[in-house]
C-alpha cells in the first residue's frame, strides 16, 4: 500500500542524530552518557514517529528505554570501568539499531524518490553506524583484554570512527579488533553497510523518473 509522506520529519531526525553524534565524542562523565541515552531517546521516538512505526516497535523500544535509563542511573554511583557502564553502551546500540527498520519499511511503501527518501535514507545509515559503535564500545568495558590489541580500548570517538570505516569497507587498518566477538561484530557490519547502500540505491533507481518523463510518454501517446 502506498501512503503519502509528510514533506517533513526526516530533517529533524538527521539533525538529532548529528547531534548525538557529536555528544557521543564529548561523553567523559556518567552525567553526559545519562544525558546521550536522553537524547538518544527523543531520536528514536522521533524517527519512529516519523515513519509511523508499528505499535510493537514502539513498545519495544520503550522497553530498551527504560532499561538503559536504569543502568544510567546506577552507573551514577559506579566506577567508570564498571561493567555496567558497557551495558548502558549495549542498550543505547540497541535503541538505534530498532529506528532503521522502521525507517526502511516507510520508506520502502513511498512512491517516488524526493527530500524526505534520501534524508530518510541518510538518517538510517548513520544510526547503525553508530548503533555499531556503541557497540564496540560496549565490548570494550565487557570483556577481558584490550579490545584493539596495543591500541587498547575504544574510546567514543575512536568506536565510532571504527564503525563507519567498518561500515563503509574502507578499512584504514589502524584500528582492528584482535578477538571475537568484535570480529564477527565487524564482518556483520561490513555486510549489513554493503546491503544496506545496494538496497537504497536500487530503491532510488527504481522510483526516480526525471519530471519530462511523463510529459514525454503522453505526447507519444497523443501522437499515437
Amino acid at each position: 500500500m502506498i501512503e503519502l509522506r509528510p514533506r517533513t520529519g526526516y530533517g529533524l531526525v538527521l539533525i538529532l542524530i548529528i547531534s548525538t553524534y557529536v555528544m557521543a565524542l564529548l561523553v567523559r562523565d556518567r552525567w553526559q552518557l545519562a544525558l546521550l541515552l536522553l537524547v538518544q531517546t527523543i531520536t528514536v521516538w522521533q524517527a519512529l514517529r516519523v515513519s509511523r512505526a508499528r505499535s510493537g516497535m514502539r513498545y519495544a523500544a520503550a522497553g530498551v528505554f527504560l532499561l538503559a535509563l536504569v543502568a544510567a542511573l546506577l552507573n551514577l554511583g559506579l566506577s567508570h570501568d564498571s561493567p555496567l557502564i558497557g551495558w548502558t553502551f549495549l542498550a543505547a546500540s540497541a535503541l538505534y539499531l530498532l529506528a532503521p527498520f522502521a525507517i526502511v519499511r516507510h520508506l520502502s511503501t513511498q512512491r517516488g524518490v524526493d527530500q524526505q527518501t534520501l534524508l530518510g535514507a541518510l538518517a538510517a545509515y548513520l544510526l547503525i553506524g553508530m548503533a555499531f559503535g556503541f557497540a564496540y564500545q560496549c565490548l570494550g568495558v565487557i570483556q577481558p583484554g584490550p579490545l584493539f590489541g596495543d591500541n587498547g580500548d575504544p574510546g567514543m570517538s575512536d568506536a565510532l570512527f571504527f564503525s563507519f570505516v567498518t561500515m563503509t569497507t574502507t578499512g584504514y587498518g589502524d584500528l582492528v579488533p584482535v578477538a571475537d566477538p568484535a570480529r564477527t561484530i565487524a564482518v556483520v557490519e561490513a555486510l549489513t553497510g554493503s546491503l544496506f547502500l545496494v538496497t537504497a540505491v536500487a530503491k532510488v533507481v527504481e522510483n526516480w523518473r526525471p519530471r519530462n518523463w511523463d510529459s514525454g510518454d503522453d505526447s507519444r501517446d497523443r501522437n499515437e
